[in-house]
Formats: C-alpha cells, sequence, structure tokens
C-alpha cells in the first residue's frame, strides 16, 4: 500500500462525520489540499469550509473538482454512507484509490506510538481528556476525537506527530484496524447490533482489539469487563489497580485521590459533572503516568479540562432556568445523564426532549430506552432519525412512546419541537440524540435569554 501521506489531494466522503472530519483536518495541516461531500450543511462543514475545505452537499458528478486524478487523489469514505451513492461510484469507475476511514486512520497509527480510547460509551470524554493533558504536557502528539473538545473548539489537537490519540470505535470493527500500543477499554455493553447480531459478537471484537496491544505494551480495563488479554484494571467506585479514593463532591466537582499499583497521588479535581466522569479521568490518567508525565502537570491539566461539546453541556440562566444538551444515544448514556441531573437538582421539574438514533438501535433496546426515559418528568420524543438506515415497520417514536411509562408525553417532529417546548411547565429542560437534535441547541440558548423572572 502506497504511504497515505505522499497524496497530493484527499477527497473525503461524508466529510462532516466526527470523525471523518478530523482526518480531513490532519491532511490539511500537513498542507495537502482537501475537498469533501456530504448530504447536509452542518455548523462542523462550516467551519472546515473556513479552514479552506471545499466541501459540496449535492450528489452531482459536475460539481467534484476538475483539478484532481486518480494518480495523485485518495478517496476516504465512511461506511455510513448510502450504497447508491453517485459520486462513490464514480470514483470507482474511474480507478481512483479508495479507502474506509478506519483503514486510513490506521495507517496513521502504525508509524506513531499510538494510544487508543475503546467502549461503548466513555471514549469519546476519555479520549479527549487524554489529548488535553498530552498537550498541556508539551508532548508530540496528534488527537483524533470523535466529539469537539471544548478546550480547542476541535476534534483535531496537534502538537507534534510522534503520539498519536485515537478513540477507536467498534461500529463496523472498525478499531480493529488500528496499531494500539497502549489502550483503554471503558465498557462493552451492547450497541450496533445491526453489525454485530449479539452481545457475544461484542465482547469477541472487544477481545480482538485487546489482542493487538503488543507484549510491552499497556492495557487498562473497567474492572469487571469481559476482557481475556492481560491488563490492569481500574473503577472509580471498588478496589482496583488504578482507583479512586477519599471521593468528595464540592461545589459540583468531583475531588479524589488516585491509588496506583505504585503510589497514591492525593488531590485530583474533575470539573465536568457526572460520576462515571471520574472513572473517565482514572483511565486517561493511568495511561498519562505511563507516558512518565508528572503528578503536578497531571493534577493542573485535569482542573482546566472543559469537557466535550454536547457531553453534559450545561446553561444557567437568569430566569433560573437550566438547560443541559448531551448526545446521549443509549439507554446506558441516558441513565447516566438523567442520574446526574437528579444529583444536582433533586427538586426540579425536568423536561426532556429525546430524538432516538437508528430504526435497529430503537428497536434492539425499546424496553432499555422505557426505562430510561420513564426517570423524567415530562417527555417530548421526537421521530427517529435514521441515519444510514432505511425505515423498520412497525418502529416508530408512537410505538416506542406506547412503552414509556409515563403520563406527560408527546411525540413531535423537530421542525415543531421549540414551539411545543415553550409550552411546558420546567426547571431543568434536556436535550438529547445523537442525530440532527444539535440543530436545536442555539434556539434554545437564544429564547431561554430572552425570558425574564
Amino acid at each position: 500500500m502506497k504511504d497515505i501521506h505522499t497524496y497530493k489531494n484527499y477527497y473525503f466522503i461524508g466529510i462532516g462525520g466526527i470523525g471523518m472530519s478530523a482526518l480531513a483536518r490532519y491532511f490539511k495541516f500537513s498542507n495537502a489540499t482537501v475537498y469533501g461531500y456530504d448530504k447536509t450543511p452542518t455548523k462542523l462543514t462550516h467551519n472546515l469550509e473556513k479552514e479552506n475545505i471545499s466541501i459540496i452537499y449535492e450528489d452531482t458528478i459536475s460539481l467534484l473538482p476538475k483539478n484532481i486524478s486518480k494518480e495523485d487523489t485518495v478517496v476516504i469514505y465512511t461506511p455510513a454512507i448510502p450504497e447508491n451513492l453517485k459520486i462513490k461510484h464514480y470514483f470507482i469507475e474511474k480507478g481512483f484509490t479508495l479507502f474506509k476511514r478506519s483503514l486510513v486512520l490506521g495507517e496513521i497509527t502504525k508509524s506513531t506510538l499510538c494510544l487508543a480510547i475503546a467502549g461503548t460509551h466513555g471514549k469519546t470524554t476519555t479520549s479527549t481528556l487524554l489529548g488535553h493533558i498530552c498537550k498541556y504536557a508539551n508532548l508530540p502528539a496528534t488527537a483524533f476525537l470523535g466529539g469537539i473538545s471544548a478546550n480547542y473548539n476541535s476534534n483535531f489537537i496537534y502538537n507534534g506527530s510522534k503520539i498519536s490519540i485515537v478513540e477507536a470505535d467498534e461500529f463496523d470493527r472498525s478499531f480493529l484496524s488500528l496499531s494500539p500500543n497502549m489502550a483503554a477499554i471503558t465498557s462493552t455493553d451492547s450497541d450496533h447490533l445491526d453489525i454485530y447480531g449479539n452481545h457475544e459478537n461484542i465482547i469477541e471484537s472487544f477481545n480482538q482489539f485487546a489482542d493487538l496491544i503488543p507484549e510491552n505494551g499497556f492495557l487498562i480495563v473497567k474492572k469487571g469487563l469481559p476482557i481475556n488479554a492481560k491488563h490492569l484494571t481500574y473503577s472509580a467506585y471498588e478496589k482496583a489497580d488504578y482507583y479512586a479514593e477519599n471521593i468528595q463532591i464540592i461545589n459540583g466537582q468531583f475531588h479524589f485521590d488516585l491509588v496506583t499499583p505504585h503510589q497514591i497521588i492525593k488531590d485530583f479535581i474533575v470539573p465536568i459533572p457526572g460520576k462515571h466522569n471520574v472513572e473517565n479521568a482514572i483511565a486517561a490518567l493511568a495511561i498519562s503516568l505511563q507516558l512518565g508525565i508528572e503528578a503536578d502537570i497531571l493534577r493542573k491539566a485535569l482542573i482546566d479540562f472543559k469537557g466535550v461539546l454536547r457531553r453534559f453541556n450545561k446553561h444557567i440562566f437568569e430566569n433560573n432556568k437550566i438547560y443541559i444538551d448531551d448526545y446521549a444515544h443509549h439507554p446506558t448514556e441516558i441513565n447516566a445523564v438523567i442520574d446526574t441531573i437528579r444529583n444536582l437538582y433533586p427538586t426540579k421539574k425536568l423536561l426532556t426532549v429525546f430524538q432516538p438514533h437508528l430504526y435497529s438501535r430503537t428497536a434492539d433496546f425499546a424496553e432499555d430506552f422505557a426505562k430510561s426515559l420513564s426517570k423524567t418528568d415530562t417527555l417530548i420524543l421526537l421521530d427517529i432519525y435514521p441515519a444510514r438506515e432505511t425505515p423498520i415497520e412497525g418502529i416508530t417514536s408512537e410505538w416506542l412512546a406506547d412503552k414509556i411509562q409515563l403520563d406527560d408525553k408527546e411525540i413531535c417532529s423537530i421542525d415543531n419541537v421549540l414551539k411545543s417546548i415553550k409550552t411546558k411547565d420546567f426547571d431543568v429542560l434536556l436535550t438529547i440524540g445523537a442525530g440532527n437534535i444539535d440543530t436545536l441547541y442555539d434556539p434554545i440558548i437564544n429564547w431561554l435569554n430572552e425570558i425574564k423572572i
């Protein structure tokens, strides 16, 4: 295979995807020419265009750049794009080299010290924190992230190319293309059953990922996960090889001491809410210690960590309303978000707006979604966001709503939901989902800023 860095042009099909856009930024940073296609413009694609990346939004051959050839151009695509996409078939017919995103990321990791964070939940926050720590410690690292870091307003952090920090994505078994030297596995819950079929296959895939770590590497796994490869364990709430001790919540922040196999490091503070983020922090700190980063730098980097956009982004307004936006799209994640809100604001009335993501995921976890969403006070359920899928007969938001044990619930389209939200009585508004529900973020902020006490 030709060195992935030697092409002149890089064309991304599905450039607006969070993983794709990080790669696009990487090659643009390497002084190559980057182009892309996506079906809809978003805030992310708008930012890419401001970085001088040319993007089209119509599946039209005539809009492709005229000055690229199959000899100097590689086409990178995501498996989430439709099979019948004209642009992809054009590049195939004309003899261009096409690679899946995971293969390209895998090629980049081969020539670096690769730090990979895997898990069905927690990998974005953990990898973003690890990227932030490495940047804070001035290590020569590049981080490819699955979310927008609030510290850097990007899903790409660059401070050199000797170390790569990657979110090891289990979707489509993409993480098996990586060459990790150090890794963490945060969770192995059921998800992507349209790909895996059952939970046993997910466990097998995570074990295959664990087997990629070399004998002289480092693998840390959340305690209790069924990983067979040689590894160390971590936990926030029980003893493990790395665990938190003396956990206290002070002014909404988690304070703890870190116990490692070799020492106790005191006085860490996690500034972002949610007890699950203590565990995410421990995983990132364990790898950071393996890199030789000093404890004092770790403390300062952690307290400076602002989190990831759409991961419990909280706003408190002058009218005392609270708005929280989160990417949660799996029952485990929804439980974590709602439980955190209940811990922070036990007496406040919670209005939740949820957009289910994928027909298959809705079908696979309907009962668990129903239990999670029944924890709110009021629920607005949006139509299912299809992403890469076609509808499944009988799987609708109405079908899911019937399973939810809640009196105050309704189904709404995304076009009309803001109007509906404005009629509701609430103290805390929560928007959750992985589709285009993020388009509500700015309109909700603007509306809540206008409401007077």
